[in-house]
C-alpha cells in the first residue's frame, strides 16, 4: 500500500520542554488512523508538523511526498483539514462555503460549480444549499464542514476532534462520512476523545507524554492490554502521564 504519511524520531521541543518525542510512524492511503492521547500528550504538536504549520527541531517527516521542512506550502495544497470548531464562514452560505474553499485550492470555476451540486446531492442539502452556515444546527454544519474538508479531493484529512458536542446518532451518521471518504482513497488522520470512536479507526496510535506508547489496530490493542474496549486501554496508558 502506498505511503502517504512517514515520520522517523520526528522530534518538537520548546526551550526545556520536549513536547513531542521521536515518534516513528507510517500511515497508508486510504486508511483511518486514529491518533489518540490525553491533553498535554503532544498530539496537536504532532499535527500541526504534519500539516506543515509548525518546524519540527530534528527527525524526518514526510506528508503526501513531501518534506515537512522544506515544502509545507505543498503539503498545505494536499490536505484538508477539519477541527472541532468548524472551519466555515458563518454569513456565508452552504453552496458559498463550498466556492469559496474550492477557490482557494485551486480548482477550476467549473470543477467547483460541478462539485458543489454534486456534494450538495450526495449530503442531502439541496435545500439548504442558500441558507447561511450560522443557522444550520451542529449536526449539519459538521456535515458541511467534512464535505468542505475533502471537496478538493485531498490526499489527506486530517480532523482534530470533529465530532465534540455533537449526538451520538450524528457522530454515528459523521463516521458513515469518513468511511465513504477513506473508500476513494483520502487517508484520514483522525483525534478524538471519544473512546467509542477509536473502534472504527484501521489502527490507532497512544501518546503519553510526548511519545507513542501503542500503535496497533483496535483489536490488537484490546488483546495487548487485555482490555474489553479502547477505553480501558486508553485509561491504563493514560494513567502513566506525567505531563497531563
Amino acid at each position: 500500500m502506498d505511503t502517504v504519511i512517514a515520520t522517523e524520531n520526528l522530534t518538537k521541543r520548546f526551550g526545556n520542554f520536549t513536547a513531542v518525542d521521536r515518534i516513528s510512524f507510517e500511515v497508508s492511503k486510504g486508511e483511518i488512523f486514529g491518533f489518540l492521547g490525553a491533553n498535554g500528550a503532544g498530539k496537536t504538536t504532532a499535527m500541526r508538523m504534519l500539516c506543515g504549520l509548525l518546524s519540527p527541531t530534528s527527525g524526518k517527516g514526510f506528508v503526501a511526498g513531501f518534506d515537512i521542512y522544506k515544502q509545507s506550502d505543498n503539503i498545505k495544497r494536499n490536505i484538508g483539514y477539519m477541527s472541532q470548531k468548524f472551519s466555515l464562514y458563518e454569513d456565508l452560505s452552504v453552496a458559498e462555503n463550498m466556492r469559496l474553499f474550492g477557490g482557494i485550492y485551486g480548482m477550476s470555476s467549473k470543477n467547483i460549480f460541478s462539485k458543489t451540486g454534486e456534494v450538495l446531492k450526495e449530503l442531502e442539502l439541496n435545500k439548504e444549499g442558500n441558507t447561511l452556515v450560522k443557522s444550520l444546527p451542529l449536526g449539519i454544519k459538521q456535515k458541511v464542514s467534512f464535505a468542505v474538508s475533502i471537496f478538493h479531493t485531498p490526499k489527506i484529512v486530517f480532523l482534530d476532534e470533529p465530532t465534540g458536542g455533537v449526538d451520538p446518532v450524528a457522530r454515528r451518521k459523521f463516521w458513515e462520512m469518513i468511511y465513504q471518504a477513506a473508500g476513494k482513497g483520502i487517508t484520514v488522520f483522525v483525534t478524538t476523545h471519544y473512546m467509542d470512536e477509536a473502534e472504527y479507526c484501521n489502527r490507532v496510535s497512544i501518546m503519553v507524554d510526548g511519545k507513542i506508547e501503542a500503535l496497533d489496530s483496535p483489536d490488537n490493542l484490546k488483546k495487548t492490554f487485555h482490555a474489553e474496549n479502547m477505553d480501558d486501554v486508553f485509561q491504563s496508558l493514560a494513567r502513566k502521564a506525567k505531563n497531563s
